[in-house]
């Protein structure tokens, strides 16, 4: 059995665009509305955790001595 590669955050972009118009279109039945919509909160939340987690990385910066430290913009 092959394994299920994770899908990437701009592939989730891509199918909850797809859903959407889908969606936005008004020719799904009610059953497959709330499927599609169902589907597209699920990809909201794995963008969500994507962008978080992206988020806090690139927070994170390695100062010149080696020691990784919060961001911070200086004006």
């Amino acid at each position: 059995m092959a394994e299920k590669k994770e899908q990437s955050f701009e592939d989730a972009v891509k199918n909850l665009e797809k859903i959407v118009g889908e969606l936005e279109s008004g020719d799904l039945d009610l059953d497959k509305s709330i499927s599609k919509y169902t589907e597209a909160m699920k990809l909201i939340d794995f963008c969500e955790k994507k962008l978080n987690s992206a988020t806090k990385t690139i927070n994170k910066l390695v100062d010149e001595n080696g020691k990784i430290s919060d961001f911070e913009v200086k004006e």
